[in-house]
């Protein structure tokens, strides 16, 4: 089994934030997929279904972004997973808005919740599919306020179709590998 997490804030006034890419992808996942995300373990929001053949468990954290970790370790440790199937998805400050990075593993940059995530695994040997949200733009915004806003009406087409292909990428990774992803999906 792949557990897919996707990283946000629960609550209505953090519905579809720049911050909540993680949540928003991993949703069009389960409604593409037919997966109900109605059941409540280890502090987060899960499902259970299949997607190109791999069983998989979907989970929205209900920790808050800083303390997902918390919910992802419990989550590894009741399944019992190898980190190898744990696909994390987030939001990235770093990536022009519209772009994906796949990646195999690695630090948590500036992301709150990756660091939480990291922490509380004692590693970072899991696959991750980062979603480019673009930075403030302007330099005296403050970036919490940033990732907690909403798009513009003008940039939600934009980042729909991102988290399209986000899921698209989470899609390859589990059939066809890390590697292929991200010869896929790295580019511009």
């Amino acid at each position: 089994m792949f557990l897919i997490v996707g990283l946000g804030n629960p609550g209505k006034e953090f519905a579809h934030t720049r911050h909540n890419a993680g949540f928003d992808t991993v949703g069009l996942l389960a409604d593409k997929h037919s997966i109900r995300l109605n059941k409540s373990r280890c502090r987060a929001l899960t499902g259970e279904g299949s997607i190109l053949g791999q069983k998989v468990l979907l989970a929205l954290p209900q920790t808050y972004m800083n303390l997902s970790g918390e919910s992802v370790r419990d989550l590894v440790a009741f399944y019992k997973l190898p980190l190898s199937q744990l696909i994390v998805v987030y939001d990235d400050i770093d990536l022009p808005m519209g772009r994906l990075r796949v990646r195999p593993s690695g630090s948590a940059g500036t992301h709150n919740g990756m660091r939480s995530i990291l922490y509380q695994l004692g590693q970072e040997g899991f696959p991750r599919v980062r979603v480019g949200i673009g930075r403030p733009p302007h330099p005296q915004m403050d970036l919490k306020d940033f990732v907690v806003g909403h798009y513009p009406k003008e940039d939600w087409k934009t980042m729909f179709d991102c988290y399209l292909r986000a899921g698209e990428a989470v899609e390859a990774v589990l059939s066809e590998g890390v590697e292929k992803a991200m010869t896929k999906f790295n580019g511009a």
